[in-house]
């Protein structure tokens, strides 16, 4: 367990101090010494995750955790988004996702915001989810009235025994350079119009006043730092301080800092940590504050009944069947060349690429499980054939500004160019008509360099590397490989 140190705590107290509307203020009838009124004392204990990305096993801890909290005080339990993609017993569930949902009602979850990977599955099966969620999901830069999707709120007020609390949700929109989409896959979100954040904040400056609510929190799936050109959880307290703390999610980081008198959290990723703040409340500011960041992996306790159901969800035969062998430990680049090997194999194409953000795991040396190609690739992208040639190839790797993981050629910039050579190292002319496989999230994020129809093929990605193993190669050996191209 996490806590932050005493000479932290007492500057951060001294910048928050002044944090929060005053506009409204609570009252005690009774008055003080001088028979002025004076302000009643409230406390919360807020805890929140973010980016669990569909695992299960902590959230018996967590549970355990938040059910001993609710004995003594006021407890509002939030989550900063990307629920889903990562765990193949929620990715792969008959009701994809269903298995998140039912253990988040358990916990008893009040609020999350919509994370960029919550579309992951497409429209349908993310209505299906909300309608079975027993919490609220928020988000404010998104219209899904074309939808399947229900429109989510804006902003959720709850309120806990006498303290009022107002969540604004707010996803990211980096998914792709020439629109305005969160980071999944474009398809699944053709029918949804986003906003960038920092184009519809002002529009909700005076929430907490409208609301009277004590604390307005800004829950976030944005990122602590801005990347991509849109606005962070920092740049959010610099230019919309209208906020009591930020709690967010997106960059995986464990984040307990304070920005022009904002408290920022974030805890981490993958359900390794479970943040809890403890506030004490007057004048609808933050009067104290407490920050701990639980270490779930390190705390012993569970709860016995969300365990049973957890473990009963686990039960899933066909994840530990064996259908190869690893000689090593392999990293993510290294997982990268076994990644585009497999895909050119398969496909039987001359090239193929494979995003580096759509790789979510190494591999471990020995047996190579079901389970660990879909925690490698969990996302259900579909794979497709295109007739490319050697300078349209060029093309997109200029002017996509990604870096891929190859496999069939050797990639090499020269000066403000690009060489393309076959594996016996002869250039490749620029006319040489290639054919290109890849997953279908590539051409739909980079749709401006590549030809509209492709040929589309029956597995996934994740399949496709399943097949591999059980019919082509079922050996994984790749020490020290690095077929990466980004130009520069």
């Amino acid at each position: 367990m996490k806590r932050i140190p005493y000479y932290f705590l007492f500057i951060f107290l001294l910048l928050i101090g002044c944090s929060g509307d005053n506009n409204t203020n609570t009252v005690n009838p009774a008055g003080d010494d001088n028979n002025n009124p004076t302000p009643i004392t409230k406390e919360l204990t807020i805890f929140f995750v973010n980016d669990q990305h569909g695992q299960l096993d902590n959230f018996a801890k967590v549970k355990h955790i938040i059910d001993e909290e609710r004995a003594n005080t006021n407890v509002i339990v939030a989550c900063s988004g990307d629920i889903f993609s990562g765990n193949p017993v929620v990715d792969n569930h008959p009701e994809k996702g269903y298995p998140m949902i039912d253990i988040m009602n358990r916990v008893g979850f009040d609020v999350s915001v919509i994370g960029n990977h919550e579309y992951d599955y497409g429209e349908a099966i993310l209505a299906d989810r909300i309608d079975q969620a027993n919490f609220d999901f928020v988000c404010a830069n998104v219209d899904m009235t074309n939808s399947l999707i229900p429109q989510s709120s804006p902003y959720q007020t709850i309120s806990v025994d006498n303290v009022k609390v107002t969540f604004l949700g707010l996803v990211e929109t980096n998914g792709k350079d020439d629109g305005t989409i969160p980071s999944t896959h474009p398809w699944r979100v053709a029918n949804l119009v986003f906003d960038k954040p920092e184009d519809v904040l002002s529009g909700y400056a005076n929430v907490k006043t409208q609301e009277d609510s004590d604390l307005y929190i800004a829950l976030t799936h944005l990122g602590y730092q801005s990347y991509g050109g849109s606005i962070s959880d920092s740049g959010i307290a610099t230019q919309f301080p209208f906020f009591d703390l930020i709690i967010g999610g997106h960059s995986h980081q464990e984040i307990s800092n304070a920005v022009n008198s904002i408290p920022i959290f974030q805890s981490g990723s993958y359900l390794n940590n479970l943040g809890k703040i403890k506030l004490r409340i007057k004048d609808k500011a933050i009067d104290l504050i407490n920050y701990e960041l639980i270490n779930l992996n390190a705390y012993s306790e569970v709860d016995t009944d969300l365990k049973a159901v957890i473990d009963d969800y686990n039960n899933q035969p066909y994840l530990t069947e064996v259908i190869g062998y690893s000689h090593n430990f392999h990293d993510r680049p290294e997982v990268g060349c076994f990644y585009t090997d497999a895909i050119r194999g398969v496909l039987n194409v001359d090239i193929t690429f494979q995003n580096s953000g759509g790789i979510r795991s190494s591999l471990n040396e020995g047996d190579i499980t079901q389970r660990e190609i879909f925690e490698i690739s969990p996302f259900n992208n579909g794979t497709v054939i295109y007739d490319m040639t050697a300078l349209d190839i060029k093309n997109f790797l200029i002017g996509s500004g990604s870096g891929f993981y190859y496999s069939g050629v050797q990639i090499e910039q020269a000066g403000n160019t690009i060489e393309i050579r076959d594996l016996n190292n002869n250039l490749i002319p620029d006319n040489t008509m290639l054919t290109l496989g890849t997953n279908d999230y590539i051409p739909a994020v980079h749709d401006a360099y590549f030809p509209v129809n492709g040929s589309i093929q029956t597995l996934t990605a994740a399949e496709t590397l399943i097949y591999y193993l059980e019919n082509v190669n079922s050996e994984v050996d790749y020490p020290n490989c690095t077929r990466f191209f980004r130009f520069q």
